[in-house]
């Protein structure tokens, strides 16, 4: 049912092991020390139609405003016709009412799949409070531009490198987590592998002065080791001790949340670590503890802005595919100019909805 790495890097991957990340199945178990999320679940195959159809557009009745048409003189019947036909095509009117009512309850939302969120779709939405949703549409826009959350559609995905026929059942789940701004500075990904915490690492891989101070550094390890012995060893449920969890320390790195939970696969970034120096961190682990000599994990933090993974002047997943709508608008204009037909585009296609 599994597939076992050869070199030992990797535990064996199998459906059950997965499934234990999935949002769903870690969070009970981490609401005390985790951002105050709902879960709505089934989804059913017509909303996953809708996040896989073609085009970026929300459905019908899912906007909070009614914004009065004006279409352009330059907007053809042909264009205006397939624009509104697509989106009255799909409509969620219970699934808005269930939005709008966490909305309501956490006054903004990031929302995320069963184990994907889109922060690479975050350029959608205003740069001043990226990926905060106030709205039916902003989840759905959010979410219908988003590469990452594509892993999540399918089984054969979201079960890759698991060997087997008989794969669980999986359905769509949407997560809506309660927003608030981000420190990214203050966010780390931690490394267990056979129950021992062996790495800490910096989420945000640009260059952040402070994180080079060594008592910084002390402190940031202290605090992880703590939060890892008092609250996520001991919450673990699954038998499997094999993990990857994501942390937002306290201002004054004291204390800290439980954000995520990731396999520790090969699909899970391990950003500025490789999985080749953690298996030697283990090692060294093992023969600390036969030798009955203190172990702590290693910690990595970007010492220098010239450092090849500094990327403070870059957009974030710049990488990612954009939308062809987005490339088709962007040619022989400038930054600002695109910025501005985009933003166009977005309300006119919402006005096409009322």
């Amino acid at each position: 049912m599994s597939i076992v790495n050869d070199d030992g890097k990797f535990p064996c991957l199998t459906p059950d092991y997965i499934l234990a990340f999935q949002f769903s199945n870690w969070y009970p178990s981490f609401t005390r020390v985790s951002p105050k999320s709902t879960i709505i679940r089934p989804l059913g195959e017509d909303f996953k139609h809708y996040l896989e159809s073609d085009s970026i557009f929300v459905p019908e009745g899912s906007e909070d405003v009614v914004v009065e048409s004006t279409l352009s003189d330059n907007d053809t019947d042909d264009e205006r016709e397939d624009m509104a036909t697509a989106a009255k095509h799909f409509s969620f009117p219970e699934l808005d009412e269930r939005i709008r009512s966490v909305i309501r309850e956490y006054k903004a939302v990031f929302p995320k799949l069963n184990f994907s969120s889109p922060k690479d779709a975050s350029w959608v939405l205003p740069a001043s409070s990226p990926l905060k949703c106030t709205s039916p549409a902003d989840v759905y826009l959010l979410l219908k531009s988003s590469d990452f959350i594509t892993h999540d559609f399918s089984i054969e995905y979201v079960f890759d490198g698991c060997r087997g026929d008989n794969l669980p059942v999986y359905e769509l789940e949407l997560v809506l987590r309660k927003w608030y701004p981000v420190d990214h500075s203050r966010e780390v990904r931690c490394f267990v592998r056979n129950d021992v915490l062996l790495g800490i690492t910096q989420r945000d891989t640009n260059f952040y002065g402070f994180m080079i101070d060594p008592e910084i550094q002390k402190a940031i390890r202290s605090t992880v080791c703590n939060l890892w012995e008092e609250v996520v060893r001991p919450n673990w449920s699954y038998l499997q001790k094999d993990y990857v969890f994501d942390l937002l320390l306290t201002r004054d790195l004291s204390g800290g949340h439980v954000i995520d939970f990731n396999p520790y696969a090969p699909h899970t970034d391990p950003l500025l670590f490789t999985y080749e120096e953690l298996q030697e961190v283990l090692s060294k682990a093992v023969q600390d503890a036969s030798a009955r000599r203190p172990f702590l994990p290693e910690l990595r933090v970007n010492e220098s802005p010239t450092h090849s993974v500094a990327t403070q002047s870059m957009p974030a997943y710049q990488h990612n595919r954009v939308p062809i709508e987005a490339l088709t608008l962007s040619e022989g204009r400038n930054l600002a100019e695109f910025g501005e037909i985009w933003q166009e585009e977005v309300t006119r296609a919402l006005r096409l909805l009322s």
